[in-house]
């Protein structure tokens, strides 16, 4: 089953079940994967939509701060809730140890010594990584490591 026929079932479930805030973010989901393959002119896979979730919860954590900013902790709640429902879907996120660990070895396959060669090494670990690890925090290991093989 696909990730996209996965989340159909679950806005399913969400209908029957009464889930409000659920079938909120489900049905936002679908319309941004379709808005996406308008714009792409063919189907989404699973990492295009995987893509799409990562952005999502990216945007409800800024939003998050926001919100902390401004004192609305019922914002607060909300997205977090929204994040809780968004990181059902997504495959279980790599820990900072499993990361540290791959990218080192990616380092070392591509043969990266100093920090300026960052850029090679998050090309060829971001594929590695889709959707079990955020951008920012990769490149931040990334850093790390580069920083301990200068």
């Amino acid at each position: 089953m696909s990730l996209k026929e996965t989340i159909e079932a679950n806005l399913k479930a969400a209908m029957k079940a009464g889930e409000d805030d659920r079938k909120r973010v489900l049905r936002l989901i679908l319309a941004a994967a379709k808005l996406a393959e308008v714009e792409k002119g063919s189907n989404l896979d699973d990492s295009g939509l995987l893509g799409i979730i990562q952005k999502e919860v990216k945007i409800r954590r800024e939003s998050i701060e926001g919100a902390q900013h401004a004192q609305r902790e019922d914002l607060v709640a909300a997205s977090l809730a929204e994040i809780a429902i968004l990181e059902e879907l997504l495959p279980k996120q790599m820990s900072d140890e499993e990361l540290l660990a791959l990218a080192g070895k990616t380092a070392d396959e591509v043969g990266a010594t100093t920090l300026t060669d960052t850029g090679k090494v998050m090309k060829a670990l971001m594929p590695k990584v889709q959707g079990r690890a955020a951008g920012d925090k990769v490149s931040l290991i990334v850093r790390q490591v580069l920083q301990k093989h200068a």
